[in-house]
């Protein structure tokens, strides 16, 4: 039977099954429909409730603009994005003393907007690595072309460490993810990285845009010089995060640039507020989304053990679980809670589309690692597969089944 006539015998079944442990949907998930499994929140999580209420109340309460307004609603915008920031550095153990908090449009442009304005002359080369997200791969590409320094690609181990710059490589850049954006994979000694490269006067930018939200013990008190991640991937809204060291902020060379970031204007210049979260701020800021956020940190980080927990035990039924089907091959060995594969007898996008015919919603394609899929592996388009919070047993035992279905009919 072809995967077509599969799919169309496939109904989305009811959340809780007696095949499956009766896992218990979070009540600040309970909007969500029963008969339908979100599995793309590598992408973006859905928001739990006290988000969505904290975006509509600074609409109907206090939607007005922050950092200028004197009156009472703006005065109610700044001390609740601060309270954000703090909740940040809090939540990444990070001094106030030496870290700012800013916020960006995702991590990708706040990538782009460190790199972009790095001064010429204060490092010798960009090192990355072959597996990174574009986010990475492409921004230390136009960051070194900008610079006129060497960009240094280098291989990762098989457990995912990055190797330290050695001899020669005084005064580097790295940029490298803290997770793998297509098989979950820790960037394991990251710690030692960071250490190594600041004794040799260098620097490191951690995307962490997938770690954040599944691995945050693991980023807690790391000293990068920044670490960029997306609210969005953090049950918060559309909103891009960077914490960074005074030193990175007050080094930078300020190119995109708007109110917001200046204290005085002249006819030929400038001069930069005191503030240096401002350097990566410049205009209106997207205020609702900022406090949203401090109400998803609340949230999260009272149960990110907890959510850690349930993803990994979740994340081994469901690598078990698709291990066991015909005519699919699984990147990477050990269970993750952001798992890709490769369908061996039908085309990726293809499953996808009868996946969410039957209700199960997972992402295809090669979900931004172009140049380590594409080009290197010479991979197809893949299925990912990524948990959240939202998820339980028998939102898994659903995906196993309608997926099996498919593949056993091919």
């Amino acid at each position: 039977m072809g995967i077509t006539r599969v799919a169309q015998r496939l109904r989305p079944r009811p959340a809780q099954s007696s095949a499956a442990p009766a896992g218990t949907r979070d009540a600040d998930f309970a909007y969500l429909n029963s008969g339908e499994v979100y599995l793309d929140s590598a992408c973006q999580t859905v928001r739990p409730q006290p988000v969505i209420d904290a975006m509509t109340q600074y609409f109907t309460q206090y939607n007005a603009c922050g950092d200028r307004a004197r009156y009472a609603w703006g005065r109610r915008v700044d001390a609740e994005v601060e309270r954000t920031r703090v909740a940040v550095l809090r939540a990444l153990d990070l001094p106030r003393r030496s870290y700012r908090c800013s916020f960006t449009l995702n991590t990708t442009y706040a990538l782009n907007l460190l790199l972009q304005q790095i001064p010429r002359g204060r490092f010798d080369r960009i090192v990355t690595t072959q597996t990174e997200h574009n986010a990475v791969f492409l921004s230390t590409m136009t960051a070194a072309a900008r610079l006129g320094v060497p960009r240094v690609v280098v291989d990762r181990t098989p457990e995912g460490r990055v190797p330290a710059p050695g001899d020669g490589l005084d005064s580097c850049l790295v940029v490298v993810s803290a997770m793998d954006n297509v098989t979950g994979t820790l960037t394991s000694g990251l710690d030692e990285l960071i250490e190594r490269t600041h004794r040799r006067g260098g620097m490191v930018i951690l995307d962490a845009a997938q770690a954040a939200p599944h691995a945050l013990s693991q980023l807690r008190g790391l000293r990068a010089d920044a670490i960029c991640f997306s609210a969005h991937k953090m049950y918060g809204p559309a909103l891009g995060v960077v914490v960074a060291t005074e030193e990175l902020l007050a080094s930078l060379d300020i190119s995109f640039v708007g109110g917001g970031q200046v204290s005085e204007v002249t006819a030929d210049g400038f001069t930069l507020r005191g503030e240096l979260h401002t350097r990566l701020e410049p205009g209106l800021q997207p205020w609702g989304e900022i406090i949203a956020f401090g109400a998803a940190l609340e949230w999260f980080t009272a149960r990110h053990a907890r959510i850690e927990a349930a993803e990994h035990e979740l994340a081994g039924i469901l690598h078990d679980g698709l291990a066991a089907l015909p005519h699919v091959r699984i990147l990477g060995t050990t269970p993750t809670p952001v798992l890709s594969l490769e369908p061996t007898r039908v085309d990726a996008h293809r499953l996808a589309v009868f996946l969410s015919q039957a209700g199960v919603m997972v992402r295809s394609g090669h979900f931004c690692a172009h140049h380590w899929l594409a080009e290197r592996r010479s991979l197809p388009p893949l299925v990912r597969f990524s948990l959240g919070a939202h998820n339980t047993p028998a939102d898994i035992e659903m995906a196993l089944s309608v997926t099996g279905r498919l593949l056993r009919g091919l």
